[in-house]
């Protein structure tokens, strides 16, 4: 259980998420996570990274039964700071992600997979942030990265998910495959990629990154301030005692 990386070939590290039996990460599960990201970023010799998991979905968002256990608002707080950390190692790593999803990616895994610079999904896919139902905010900045800004409300607002071949029609998601083939063609991809000149795909990544007119890291962090404000207000609690989906076992 953890966070591993592995080099499959040459230029290509594939960093996998192992926190079973959903992979709702503990708070040291997002600060792993953004630590291997950024390790395999630095790297001289890799050209591109693959997010992926292990398990019956890609991510189910924060461990709720963590912050249950708290008495206190210590692991709310350290789980708004990984996730932040998280995202934004994806973001910022100094080459491209590309994320291979399979089966659910809610919550924390629109984040990651929001800020990758392309995506891989099994057909058995979903997408989604049900955070209204389990009392918090946030992961709207990277699901808008996702779908058009109608959709990203309606989805917001209802915690409905979309599938995705849904997202595929968006141009959000590069390819969907049957689950079997999923890592083979995410590692297709990334080896695409990792053929290129390391020197200049890493420059390529920078600069597209310099001309995004969203501040990926801001605004996730303007978002979690409501979510401070619904925890701080009690209603957060409310809403999260009353959460029991199978998502959190």
């Amino acid at each position: 259980m953890g966070v591993s990386t592995t080099e499959p070939a040459d230029g290509v590290r594939v960093v996998t998420a192992d926190y079973p039996p959903v992979n709702a990460l503990p708070v040291r599960g997002w600060y792993a996570l953004a630590d291997a990201v950024r390790a395999a970023g630095r790297d001289p010799e890799t050209r591109c990274v693959v997010l992926a998991a292990t398990g019956r979905g890609f991510n189910a968002g924060v461990d709720i039964k963590e912050m249950r256990r708290d008495p206190g608002r210590t692991a709310l707080l350290g789980a708004n700071r990984g996730c932040a950390e998280a995202f934004a190692a994806v973001y910022e790593c100094e080459v491209p992600v590309v994320a291979a999803v399979h089966g659910f990616c809610l919550g924390g895994g629109i984040g990651l997979v929001g800020n990758a610079d392309a995506i891989v999904a099994a057909d058995d896919a979903t997408f989604g942030l049900p955070e209204l139902d389990r009392g918090a905010l946030g992961a709207a900045t990277h699901l808008a990265r996702l779908v058009p800004q109608h959709l990203m409300r309606t989805l917001y607002y209802t915690s409905r998910t979309v599938t995705a071949d849904e997202l595929h029609r968006h141009g959000s998601v590069w390819r969907v495959v049957p689950r079997a083939r999923l890592l083979a063609a995410a590692r297709e991809l990334a080896q695409e990629i990792a053929r290129k000149d390391g020197t200049l795909i890493r420059l390529a990544k920078a600069a597209i990154n310099g001309i995004d007119p969203v501040d990926v890291r801001r605004d996730y962090r303007f978002e979690q301030g409501f979510t401070f404000e619904a925890a701080l207000s009690g209603v957060g609690d409310r809403v999260r005692d009353t959460f029991g989906t199978e998502e959190s076992r």
